[in-house]
């Protein structure tokens, strides 16, 4: 399998690229775990075997357990599983030596011992301080050269010495004498120029600095340079730097034939019967996480829009009677879900227009519990799926990340405010259409919709507890707002809302997507077919609510103050923690289970 350090890498698209052309599964740190002496592929179905590793993550970050300490893209134990010969690695760790500037240096006196000839193409004047000779060299002509660090281990920028003064210089030399070794310098190369088209720019025809990059292959008759390269540019005229990391960019070099070039390819000419697949049980634990958690997120997302909504539109009205005793239950819901910014156990009385700034701190700040924060948790998870999401969906995630990001710095009016909350539920009820009628009902979009039911069960639980413990003639709309049951509950009862029929409505009606009925249900249902397939998940923590909630007597517990109902809904709320926990447990990190697979 290739390993990559993730899509925030700026080569992420040759890797991805890469493993499709090879067949190889990408896979990131987090996707492999060692055990016993061996590394292992954390999968669906238990964990795999792995033999080798097409490595394309830096040396220093492949194992925290002994290289760089702080890397989270790593495999703790990867090092000690090479030593034992249990891995092959390629390329093996430590093999980015030679990547070394210092043999540069070295080069010339190299080509003419081992080949007998001088280099074909000089190389550029390179000069490896830790010599005490080339110290002296690079000392006296600082002005001229480039410091760099000598290996890939050393985290640095290249130093120019034309941009320093004396005091600059006095500090670079002293910084060389400290510690020669880790230092090399190089004359500094003034880069080629190209006209590059830039649609950005407001003169899109410009000229870049550019270099070509050309690879040499090993082949039976020994290393061939490959035909062609990659051309690599920078982001100005004058850059004496080419880095994908400050911005450059990158186009294929093609070289023309007189005549026709071989056609050979890895890929398979056809697919027969033998290679079809529908089956999703060998999905990474990694993917498999993400999905269950942009199901999670999207539905918070969805929650907490609708309830600032609730909460901005009640205090615009300024009602009053039936309204104002509905108003504690909402203010306790807003509690729960940490979007007041108060400290743990400290319920201060927030006047109204306190309230108004909590609200909107809450809706645009991402640095607290809101509306914000949930978004930029949906797009971190989102964007680990990007391979895995219709163009379609990642477009309206990315849309809805970017619009909103652009209020930000401004101070929304809050008839703004409820305007952008509107766009935000509309834009989430399509990332819903997308789950619900775009992706195959593989086990990948079983742990999506278990993330979905989890979160929307547990703020239903919430809502309706708040509701419960509240005043009985409380007026009842502001519950079937924030269920999006306005609509239904209208259509069946030409009355306004009652505790009995809103109760039936949003616990026991299983055809109501928004009720307690419908997640339970759907949640028992899933782990039942999950089991079956993958073995117990489950399903036996939601069993006995299911059978419990059948047994609801609606005269007596469809009613406020209901102590069934409420050591229900307690119940529910507390189970869906637990089961959480056991899926993370069972299929995330394998902690639950030991089920190997030899490959």
């Amino acid at each position: 399998m290739l390993l990559t350090p993730g899509p925030y890498n700026e080569t992420y698209f040759e890797h991805a690229y890469l493993a499709r052309y090879l067949g190889f599964p990408l896979v990131e740190g987090q996707d492999l775990t060692v055990r016993d002496g061996c590394v292992w592929l954390k999968t669906l179905s238990g964990l795999q075997r792995v033999h080798v590793i097409l490595r394309r993550l830096d040396d220093d970050f492949c194992d925290p357990l002994e290289l760089k300490n702080d890397s989270t893209l790593g495999i703790a134990g990867l090092a000690d599983v090479a030593r034992r010969g249990n891995v092959l690695i390629a390329n093996a760790l430590g093999s980015n030596l030679l990547e070394s500037g210092a043999l540069l240096g070295f080069l010339p006196a190299l080509s003419r011992r081992l080949l007998g000839e001088p280099l074909a193409m000089p190389s550029v004047g390179t000069w490896w301080c830790g010599e005490p000779a080339a110290l002296e060299e690079v000392v006296d002509n600082l002005g001229e050269l480039v410091i760099k660090p000598a290996f890939p281990q050393i985290r640095g920028s290249a130093v120019f010495g034309e941009d320093l003064d004396a005091a600059g210089r006095r500090a670079l030399e002293a910084k060389l004498r400290a510690a020669p070794q880790d230092f090399i310098a190089q004359e500094l190369v003034r880069f080629s120029r190209a006209p590059v088209w830039d649609s950005q720019q407001a003169r899109q025809l410009q000229a870049c600095a550019v270099g070509l990059r050309v690879y040499a292959c090993a082949t039976p008759e020994g290393y061939v340079v490959m035909p062609g390269g990659l051309t690599r540019v920078a982001t100005g005229p004058d850059a004496r730097v080419l880095s994908m990391q400050r911005g450059g960019a990158a186009k294929d070099t093609w070289v023309l034939s007189a005549g026709p070039v071989g056609s050979f390819s890895l890929l398979h000419r056809a697919t027969g019967v033998q290679d079809l697949v529908r089956s999703g049980a060998n999905l990474s634990s990694r993917v498999v996480e993400n999905l269950y958690w942009f199901g999670r997120y999207s539905e918070r997302c969805d929650n907490t829009a609708r309830l600032l909504r609730l909460a901005l539109t009640h205090l615009i009205e300024d009602v009053s009677g039936a309204g104002e005793a509905s108003w504690d239950s909402i203010v306790g819901l807003l509690r729960r879900g940490k979007l007041l910014g108060e400290e743990e156990g400290e319920t201060p009385v927030l006047d109204d227009v306190t309230m108004m700034r909590t609200l909107r701190a809450a809706l645009v700040d991402e640095e607290r519990p809101g509306l914000a924060a949930d978004l930029r948790q949906l797009f971190r998870v989102a964007s680990q799926l990007r391979e895995r999401l219709s163009m379609d969906n990642w477009r309206t995630v990315n849309q809805l990340v970017q619009a909103f990001a652009g209020r930000r710095e401004h101070t929304l009016s809050l008839s703004d405010a409820l305007s952008e909350i509107d766009r935000t539920v509309v834009a989430l009820m399509t990332l819903a259409g997308f789950a619900l009628d775009g992706m195959t009902r593989d086990a990948g979009w079983r742990f999506l919709s278990l993330g979905r039911r989890i979160e929307r069960m547990q703020f239903q639980c919430d809502a309706l507890e708040q509701a419960l413990c509240g005043p009985v003639d409380a007026d009842l709309d502001w519950l079937l707002e924030i269920a999006d049951s306005t609509i239904t509950y209208r259509s069946r009862y030409m009355a306004r809302p009652e505790w009995l029929p809103l109760l039936d409505l949003l616990v026991l009606d299983d055809s109501n997507p928004r009720s307690i009925a419908f997640q339970l249900k759907g949640l028992h249902d899933y782990l039942v077919r999950l089991g079956n397939a993958l073995g117990p998940c489950g399903a036996e923590l939601a069993a006995p609510y299911v059978a419990e909630l059948a047994a609801l007597d609606p005269v007596r517990d469809l009613q406020p103050g209901s102590e069934r109902l409420l050591a229900l809904l307690r119940g529910l709320h507390g189970m869906s923690f637990a089961l959480s926990e056991e899926l993370g447990l069972r299929f995330f990190s394998h902690s639950l289970n030991r089920q190997t697979f030899a490959t």
